[in-house]
């Protein structure tokens, strides 16, 4: 049995003071404090989701969305204070999770309203086509 020999593994470069990426992360990082409060808000409004008792299913969505924002939050403030280019992708990562999220949310609540409508249309015209109209227009007795 052979021994592999070590492979080597290239350090992490410090956070780099990088103007381009202070300047590029500037309208997020301005924006920081707002991204960290509706963090923390989606995760409360997760908890108190959780202890309903329809809630609990879905209660990690929300929860999740917000651990999203905050650690996008977080990460801006590194990128936008010290120019760190891994800070401001990570918090640029965060951010499309989220928004994907949203979208799917956002498509699947569409799927539910528009599945929801034609069931409230077509149930009905069901229901008025099984009526023996002839009959009542006849005036003849209905039996069932």
């Amino acid at each position: 049995m052979a021994l592999q020999a070590p492979v080597a593994v290239a350090p992490m470069s410090a956070p780099q003071d990088n103007p381009m990426v202070r300047e590029l992360s500037n309208p997020i990082y301005q924006a920081r404090g707002w991204l960290k409060f509706l963090g923390v808000l989606s995760i409360i409004g997760g908890i108190v989701q959780a202890l309903s008792i329809v809630g609990i299913i879905i209660a990690w969505l929300p929860i999740w969305m917000g651990v999203l924002m905050f650690q996008a939050g977080s990460s801006i403030d590194a990128a936008g204070q010290a120019g760190d280019k891994f800070a401001f992708l990570n918090s640029l990562g965060s951010l499309k999770t989220y928004f994907v999220l949203q979208g799917v949310l956002s498509l699947i609540g569409i799927i539910i309203a528009l599945s929801m409508v034609c069931i409230l249309v077509v149930l009905p015209l069901v229901g008025i086509t099984l009526i023996p109209w002839q009959q009542i227009i006849n005036n003849n007795p209905i039996y069932y």
